[in-house]
C-alpha cells in the first residue's frame, strides 16, 4: 500500500481483523470498513464490535448480507450445520468449519465495494498462523486473489495484509500497543452468550493472550486446560 492510498478493510469483529483496523488508521486513510453476514453461528456476536470499532474512528462500516451461504453450503460454522468441535484450531476436526470458498467470494465482493469507494486498497488481517486446513486462506490462494483483484478493477486494487509475517500472539501484542480493547472482540464460532472456551478459535484465542503475556480480558464459559498442539507429521 503506497503513502497516500486510502483502503477498505475488511473487518469482522474478532481481535485480528480489530487490530488490523487500528493499524491502518495509524498509516492511511480508511474509507469505509465491510463485514459479511454469511449464516454463521457467531456473526451475530462478532458484527456488533465491528460496527463498535469503526465508530471509534468514525469511520463507516457495511455490512452485506450473504445469506445464500448460510442457506446452500455445507459447513458446522453455519448455522444450519452440526455442533462445533472442541479441541485445538489445528486439529483434523476444524475442518467441518470450512465454509467452502468463503474467502473467494467475500475478496471478490469487497474488491469490487473499494473500487467503488475509490479506495486502492483491501485490507485483510490474514497472519502467519493461517491454518492449513482452510484452502483458502493459503499463500497460493491469497496471491492469486490479489493478482486477480488487481488485474479486474481500473483502480488496480492492492490485497494488503499487514499481519502476514505475525503469529497470533504477536498480533494480540500490536493490537494492544495500539490501544484495543480486546473485550470488544468475538471469536468463539458457537456464538453463545460468553466465549466457550473450548472450540478451536477460543483455545486459539485463550493461546494468543497467554503467549503474548498479557492479560486476557474474555470471559469465557469454560477455563479449563488447553490441549495441547497436534503434532505435525514428518
Amino acid at each position: 500500500m503506497k503513502e497516500g492510498d486510502t483502503a477498505v478493510v475488511l473487518l469482522s469483529g474478532g481481535m485480528d481483523s480489530v487490530a488490523a483496523l487500528y493499524d491502518t488508521v495509524q498509516r492511511t486513510t480508511v474509507a469505509a470498513t465491510l463485514s459479511f453476514h454469511y449464516g454463521s453461528k457467531h456473526n451475530d456476536r462478532e458484527i456488533p464490535f465491528a460496527a463498535y470499532h469503526s465508530k471509534r474512528f468514525g469511520v463507516p462500516h457495511l455490512t452485506i448480507p450473504l445469506d445464500f451461504i448460510g442457506k446452500h453450503f455445507a459447513s458446522d460454522l453455519l448455522g444450519s450445520g452440526g455442533d462445533i468441535p472442541r479441541g485445538h484450531y489445528e486439529e483434523e476436526s476444524m475442518k467441518k468449519t470450512v465454509v467452502p470458498f468463503r474467502n473467494g467470494i467475500m475478496l471478490a465482493v469487497a474488491a469490487g465495494f473499494a473500487e467503488s469507494k475509490e479506495a486502492r486498497a483491501l485490507v485483510i488481517a490474514a497472519h502467519a498462523g493461517d491454518h492449513a486446513i482452510y484452502p483458502d486462506c493459503r499463500e497460493d490462494f491469497m496471491r492469486a486473489m490479489g493478482d486477480a483483484m488487481r488485474l479486474g478493477t481500473y483502480a488496480g486494487i492492492e490485497l494488503t495484509r499487514p499481519f502476514i509475517h505475525l503469529t497470533k500472539a504477536q498480533i494480540a501484542a500490536r493490537g494492544a500497543e495500539l490501544g484495543v480493547d480486546f473485550a470488544r472482540t468475538w471469536s468463539c464460532y458457537v456464538g453463545g452468550e460468553t466465549h466457550c472456551g473450548e472450540c478451536g478459535t477460543c483455545v486459539e484465542r485463550r493461546e494468543a493472550f497467554l503467549l503474548a503475556g498479557l492479560d486476557d480480558p474474555t470471559v469465557y464459559a469454560s477455563t479449563s486446560p488447553l490441549p495441547p498442539r497436534p503434532a505435525v507429521a514428518a
